[in-house]
């Protein structure tokens, strides 16, 4: 059985800009990613903060980062507040955090820091990293040749409606109601409604042993695995119940092997009415401190 220990890499403290460094002009240090040194990428394949500076490469020692000089004005503790708490701003930040480490992931292992991690110039940046380096070094070799995968299972909502219909499919009228040839005792009424639910809580316990396979099968692929906790209906919509939401950690050339896997059991009779919704390659946001911030939520 592969191991399913979660990637412990370094949790940096990134101190907010100080309303002393501040002043026209001051800039901070933001950090994306964190590479080994010989990282092929080019920071430029990607844009990152509106209104920073270019991308560049902060060498640091054997590894280096992938940083934008940023207005500290606009990076500010009292700012990020504000700018965060729009739901729009939070967006534009998000994707341009997640734009940057992707490019950064697409060419070699990369550690991708938390949204809005900034230091006051690059030598405490410097500083920081130099501090986590054996936590970086022993990250980054163990995500080399692998990528994340996010593997969800769903329980459809008509497919629960349709296997909740009892064989007559007549009409059958509350208790009190439509008096005559066609009407039925209270006692029927409640039996059926019984039928209903028990039929529903089949339908769940079914799609529950259908997701322990997805992930016994999927496990069999992957060296790192990270539980999600479900959506609700507001992410799902009404029509789908979220039964499984996991990560897991798997190597490059295997990925192949996962579409097949996820294939056939797509096609067994027994996840009729149930969805397995597999996304990626992603870089390893869950198997790193910074996994909260993952850009498939």
């Amino acid at each position: 059985m592969n191991s399913t220990s979660h990637i412990s890499a370094p949790r940096i403290s990134a101190p907010r800009i100080s309303p002393s460094a501040e002043g026209v002009g001051s800039c901070a240090t933001y950090v994306f990613a964190v590479c080994r040194s010989d990282h092929p990428a080019s920071p430029s394949a990607a844009q990152g903060h509106a209104g920073g500076g270019p991308l560049r490469l902060l060498t640091v020692g054997s590894l280096c980062a992938v940083v934008q000089d940023v207005p500290a004005t606009e990076f500010s503790e009292a700012a990020l507040r504000e700018r965060l708490g729009d739901a729009a701003e939070l967006e534009r930040c998000a994707r341009a955090h997640h734009g940057v480490v992707t490019a950064a992931a697409a060419d070699g292992p990369a550690v991708p820091m938390p949204l809005a991690t900034l230091y006051l110039g690059d030598e405490r940046a410097r500083a920081a990293i130099e501090e986590n380096r054996e936590s970086f070094r022993l990250a980054l070799e163990r995500i080399t040749g692998r990528a994340e995968w996010a593997v969800k299972v769903y329980l459809t909502q008509s497919a629960t409606t349709a296997r909740s219909v009892a064989p007559d499919t007549r009409q059958t009228p509350a208790p009190g109601r439509g008096a005559g040839p066609g009407a039925v005792s209270g006692r029927a009424y409640l039996d059926r409604l019984r039928s209903r639910q028990n039929l529903r809580e089949q339908h769940r316990e079914s799609a529950l042993a259908a997701a322990e396979r997805v992930d016994r099968a999927v496990r069999e692929l992957a060296v790192a695995m990270v539980p999600r906790r479900p959506h609700g209906p507001e992410v799902t919509g009404k029509d789908r119940t979220q039964i499984m939401n996991m990560a897991y950690l798997i190597a490059d050339d295997r990925s192949e092997e996962l579409a097949a896997t996820i294939g056939r059991l797509r096609a067994s009779p027994d996840f009729d009415g149930i969805e397995i919704d597999v996304t990626g390659p992603w870089a390893p946001y869950s198997f790193t401190d910074g996994g909260d911030l993952a850009g498939h939520s």
